[in-house]
């Protein structure tokens, strides 16, 4: 059995995870809000449920991305996470709009907050789930490569530190009566989500345009071609993309003219292999061409000149 085979549906796990504290965290913080009648606190509420939509759609795209290669999409389904992602930023905007209108409403017409203490108490336990669920997507994610893990992963922490400005801020309300703080708090929960929500769409557009690999995978790459170049060869025409958990990077292989095909495909899979090591789950081409022959450096760029062709 093909080990990657089993990487999308081990991935899936998590996502009901995340919806499953999602479903918790909705019914705490809903307890929550009703217990106080604080504005900050049905912010907090409302985020809850874009995360269990942002679970929901994490857990469809993750199973569209590990569907195989077929004729069509030749490269997988990988990029099919970046659908989430953006998804779920979008949601995030919707939510800070509607948090933002609930502030303004309550800023105008102030209301007296009830059995602050045990409310608090509640909202408390549901950001303990979210920072036990965080942690656990974030770590999996950084470790799978997959973008949809850490953008739910991002998006609970968000709702963690959001979660303890909310509670810090109706404690004070509590504690001095100032019934105007809760809908500014409000506001400014609205305000914090509205970045991620922009950050995380900004992230998947940058996966949907091919958009090249972190400045320190780039950087990993760059040490194994060192190695290679001190031993002669030399290489030109890097250019690599992310597509979900699949890495593409591809390169030209500058080897010595008089080497045999054999022995430039042996050298070519050395050092896909030693990539590989660096970027676990990368797919890497590689192109072979004499390192005397001027021609070789034409095709640094992605176009060709046509009079170069030969």
């Amino acid at each position: 059995m093909n080990p990657e085979a089993t990487l999308p549906q081990s991935l899936k796990r998590y996502a009901w995870l995340s919806i499953a504290a999602a479903i918790a965290t909705i019914l705490l913080k809903g307890v929550a809000w009703k217990l106080t009648g604080s504005v900050g606190l049905l912010s907090d509420a409302i985020e809850s449920f874009v995360n269990l939509a942002g679970a929901l759609m994490a857990l469809w795209m993750l199973t569209l991305a590990e569907q195989p290669a077929d004729d069509d999409h030749a490269h997988g389904h990988g990029k099919a996470e970046y659908f989430s992602s953006a998804f779920e930023g979008f949601l995030i905007l919707l939510a800070a709009l509607a948090i933002g209108y609930t502030a303004v409403d309550r800023l105008m017409n102030p209301v007296p907050l009830e059995a602050v203490g045990i409310g608090l108490l509640v909202s408390v336990v549901a950001s303990i789930i979210n920072f036990v669920t965080a942690r656990i997507l974030l770590e999996v994610g950084k470790r799978r490569n997959s973008i949809t893990l850490e953008a739910d992963a991002h998006h609970l922490m968000t709702d963690v530190w959001t979660s303890a400005g909310v509670i810090i801020g109706v404690g004070l309300v509590w504690l001095t009566n100032w019934l105007w703080l809760d809908p500014i708090i409000a506001l400014i929960v609205a305000v914090n989500i509205i970045w991620t929500g922009w950050h995380l769409m900004r992230r998947s557009a940058a996966g949907l345009m091919d958009a090249s690999l972190p400045v320190e995978k780039l950087e990993q790459i760059d040490a194994v071609l060192a190695v290679y170049r001190e031993q002669g060869l030399d290489f030109h025409a890097l250019r690599t993309r992310q597509a979900g958990s699949r890495t593409f990077v591809t390169l030209h292989v500058l080897v010595p003219g008089h080497w045999t095909v054999q022995q430039g495909h042996d050298w070519a899979e050395r050092i896909e292999v030693d990539i590989r090591g660096a970027l676990p789950h990368a797919h890497i081409t590689t192109h072979i061409e004499p390192i005397e022959d001027p021609v070789s450096m034409i095709d640094q760029g992605l176009d060709r000149p046509i009079e170069a062709r030969r």
